[in-house]
């Protein structure tokens, strides 16, 4: 799959299989966010791996819309320093989402954020230290419905190029 056509087909999964990732998999969607570009070359992030049962229905808790953690095989939280010492550490953290989401789907893998709305909370379960902060948990894992790897996008789901691009100025 090359990176137009994943970018094309990429489906937020929010239901899967019950069928483990393999740890090399995991490895490779990891390595894939360690590897996105950041501000300065800064990296200012960790990764956590989470595949037990127990953690993943925790962590589903913390979060309004973050129940699909609790079905997940896997799910990857990205931490980051205190990102109100500079804006790129969050945008630098959503480059490394964004080409580890990208490396599971070419793996047949789906993905989906869930947002830590108890971010304190999501930090003790994964035994994070103070300094490090857990705004967003990514779920990971084959979809329950194998379809969801192959549907065409919905008409209209997202808005035409010409309604949100501009040439020069405004």
């Amino acid at each position: 799959m090359n990176v137009s056509e994943a970018i094309r087909t990429k489906r937020a999964v929010r239901q899967f299989a019950g069928t483990p990732i393999p740890t090399e998999d995991l490895r490779a969607i990891v390595n894939a966010g360690r590897r996105a570009q950041s501000a300065k070359n800064t990296q200012p992030w960790q990764f956590v791996v989470i595949t037990d049962k127990t953690t993943l229905t925790r962590l589903s808790s913390l979060g309004q819309y973050a129940g699909h953690l609790a079905g997940a095989a896997a799910a990857i939280a990205i931490l980051t320093p205190d990102p109100a010492q500079r804006w790129s550490i969050m945008f630098d953290a959503g480059q490394a989402a964004a080409y580890m989401q990208l490396e599971a789907w070419e793996r047949g893998i789906g993905s989906v954020p869930a947002t830590m709305y108890e971010p304190e909370a999501a930090r003790e379960a994964l035994g994070a230290p103070a300094e490090w902060h857990v705004n967003v948990i990514f779920s990971f894992g084959y979809p329950a419905n194998p379809e969801d790897l192959t549907r065409p996008p919905r008409k209209g789901g997202r808005a035409e190029l010409d309604e949100v691009i501009h040439w020069e100025k405004w």
